[in-house]
C-alpha cells in the first residue's frame, strides 16, 4: 500500500483551474499548462491517501478493472514508469478517461464511506501525462503477423481500443471513419477546453507506428457496403456509436435556430483548432449575441454551455426536466453505487443559469421563421408520473436552442441493415456475451451494441471485443478481457 497514515494526514485536493475570466477567452484546457502539470505539486500525497482496504471496491466501480491501489502506491513511491505499465495493462487510453470519465471508481472508494474519496481520476491522468513527457509511452508493434485482416467501423474510444489490441495481437487492422479525421466524438464532440486534441493525435501516432491503418472520409454503408467489408476482411467490428439524437417534437420544432448539440459542437471544435467549421461550406451555427437555451442537463449540455460562453452568447439557460439533485448521497443510492448528486463542471463555473424540473411545451417564432422564445412549464413527479404544475407556464427568450438530451441508439438504416443484423429490444445491435452479432464474423462493441454509455465502458468493450475477435480468428487469445465488460450500462 501507499502511506499507511496518508488518509489520516491528508485531505482531498484537486487541481486548481485557471481563473474564469482568463479561460473563457481561449479554447485551451481549463488547467494551467494542462491538468497533469497542475496536479504535480499535490499528486504524491493524494496517491498516498489510498488505504490498504482489503477489498478495493474501486475495482467494482471501474468497468476496465483498473488496478488502482497498485498504481497509487507506485506514484507515492515515485516509480512513474512502473505506474504507467500497470495503468496501460488495463486501459489503452488513460489520457482520455483521466480527463473525461465521471469516475465511478471514486464513488466506490472505501475511503468514501465516511471521508472524501481518493482522487483516483487525477492520479490516473498524472501518470499518463508524466509518461508522455518522460518518453515511457512507445509503439508496441507485433512481433509477427497472423495473416488475418480486420475492419473496425468507427474511430471513437471503442473502435480505437479494439483496433489497438487487435493490431498488437498481429492482425492487420483498418479503421474506417466517415469524418475527415480520426477520433469520433473524442475529436468532434468534446470541446478543446475539456481535452485538447493533441492528446488524441499523439495516441493516433503511436497506433500508426504499431501498424494500424486509418481510412478517413469513408462512409461505410455508402462508400463501401457492409457485404464488401465482409468479403474483404476476415472479421468486422462495428463500433459506430449511438449517434441517433433524441428529438423534442413539440409545436414550433421546425423553426430556424433549433439544432442538435452534435450539429453545434463539431463546428465549434473545428474552429477552435483553426479549421473551417463545415466541410460543405455552410454557415456555422454560432451563439454570438444570442439568448441560448440548452435543453438537457448532462455533460453534453455543459459542453454546449462552455462553448456558447466562449462564442459570446448574450445569455445561456440550461434546462433539465428532472428535479435538482442534492449535495449528499441519497439513501436510495448507497455506497458503492454511483449517486445522482448536484455537480458543477468547469463550464458551470463560467456562467449561465441552470433551471430544473421544467418541460418545454412550445417554441415561438418571429416573422422570419426563426425561434424567438420557449414556453416552459414546471413539472413534478406524482405516483411515478411526470405532471405539469398548474399556473407555471412562462416564456423565456431564445434565438438559439440546442438539444442535448442524449441518444436513442445507433444508426440502423445503413451498414447495419446491409449486413442484416438483428437488433435488441432497445434498438441496439444485438450481440452475445462474446460480442458476436447475428452474422458470422461481425462483432459489435461500444455504444452501438450497449446503448449510450460512458467512455470507460467503450474502452472496456473495445478491449473485450478484440479478445473475442482474436479467438474467432485464431482459436484462442491471450488478450485480456475486462472483468465487467459484459455487464449492463452504468447510467450517470
Amino acid at each position: 500500500m501507499a502511506d499507511p497514515k496518508g488518509f489520516l494526514k491528508e485531505g482531498r485536493q484537486v487541481a486548481t483551474r485557471r481563473p474564469v475570466d482568463e479561460r473563457v477567452r481561449d479554447w485551451n484546457e481549463v488547467y494551467p499548462d494542462g491538468i497533469g502539470r497542475a496536479l504535480l505539486p499535490i499528486i504524491t500525497p493524494q496517491a498516498g491517501r489510498c488505504m490498504d482496504c482489503g477489498i478495493p471496491f474501486c475495482h467494482q466501480g471501474c468497468p476496465l478493472g483498473n488496478i488502482i491501489p497498485e498504481w497509487n502506491d507506485l506514484v507515492w513511491r515515485d516509480d512513474w514508469e512502473e505506474a504507467i505499465e500497470r495503468l496501460h495493462a488495463t486501459n489503452n487510453f488513460p489520457e482520455f478517461t483521466g480527463r473525461l470519465c465521471p469516475a465511478p471508481c471514486e464513488t466506490a472508494c472505501v475511503l468514501g464511506i465516511n471521508q472524501d474519496p481518493v482522487t483516483i481520476k487525477n492520479v490516473e491522468v498524472s501518470i499518463i501525462d508524466r509518461a508522455w513527457e518522460e518518453g515511457y509511452v512507445k509503439p508496441q508493434p507485433p512481433e509477427w503477423l497472423s495473416g488475418k485482416t480486420v475492419a473496425v467501423v468507427g474511430s471513437g474510444p471503442a473502435g480505437l481500443a479494439a483496433a489497438q489490441q487487435l493490431t498488437r495481437a498481429g492482425h492487420t487492422v483498418a479503421v474506417y471513419e466517415r469524418s475527415d479525421k480520426i477520433g469520433g466524438l473524442l475529436r468532434y464532440g468534446i470541446p478543446e477546453f475539456k481535452m485538447e486534441k493533441q492528446h488524441v493525435e499523439r495516441r493516433l501516432d503511436q497506433m500508426r507506428r504499431e501498424g494500424t491503418i486509418f481510412r478517413t472520409g469513408k462512409n461505410v454503408g455508402v462508400d463501401i457496403t457492409g457485404e464488401e467489408l465482409r468479403t474483404r476482411y476476415d472479421a468486422v467490428v462495428l463500433a459506430t456509436g449511438a449517434t441517433v439524437p433524441r428529438d423534442l417534437p413539440v409545436t414550433g420544432r421546425e423553426l430556424g435556430g433549433i439544432h442538435q448539440a452534435m450539429d453545434f459542437l463539431p463546428q465549434a471544435n473545428r474552429v477552435a483548432v483553426g479549421e473551417d467549421p463545415t466541410t460543405d461550406g455552410t454557415d456555422q451555427i454560432r451563439a454570438d449575441g444570442k439568448n441560448v437555451v440548452i435543453i438537457g442537463g448532462g455533460d453534453t449540455g455543459a459542453d454546449c454551455l462552455g462553448t456558447s460562453i466562449r462564442q459570446g452568447a448574450a445569455s445561456i439557460t440550461q434546462l433539465e426536466i428532472m428535479p435538482q439533485p442534492g449535495g449528499a448521497r441519497p439513501s436510495a443510492q448507497p455506497w458503492p453505487t454511483y449517486p445522482q448528486l448536484f455537480r458543477v463542471s468547469s463550464a458551470h463555473e463560467e456562467g449561465g443559469d441552470r433551471v430544473y424540473a421544467v418541460s418545454t411545451k412550445e417554441f415561438l417564432g418571429d416573422e422570419d421563421g426563426n425561434v424567438r422564445a420557449l414556453v416552459l412549464v414546471d413539472v413534478r413527479f406524482e405516483d411515478g408520473k411526470l405532471v405539469e404544475v398548474e399556473g407555471t407556464e412562462r416564456e423565456i427568450p431564445a434565438e438559439l436552442v440546442l438539444f442535448a438530451m442524449g441518444f436513442t441508439g445507433p444508426e440502423t438504416d445503413s451498414v447495419v441493415a446491409q449486413l442484416g443484423l438483428d437488433l435488441d429490444e432497445r434498438n441496439n445491435v444485438k450481440r452475445d456475451a462474446t460480442y458476436r452479432t447475428s452474422v458470422s464474423g461481425v462483432f459489435a462493441a461500444g455504444d452501438a451494441g450497449r446503448g449510450q454509455s460512458l467512455i470507460v465502458w467503450a474502452i472496456a468493450e473495445g478491449r473485450a471485443a478484440a479478445a473475442a475477435v482474436d479467438e474467432y480468428l485464431t482459436g484462442s487469445t491471450s488478450l485480456p478481457v475486462p472483468i465487467k465488460s459484459t455487464e449492463r450500462p452504468l447510467v450517470v
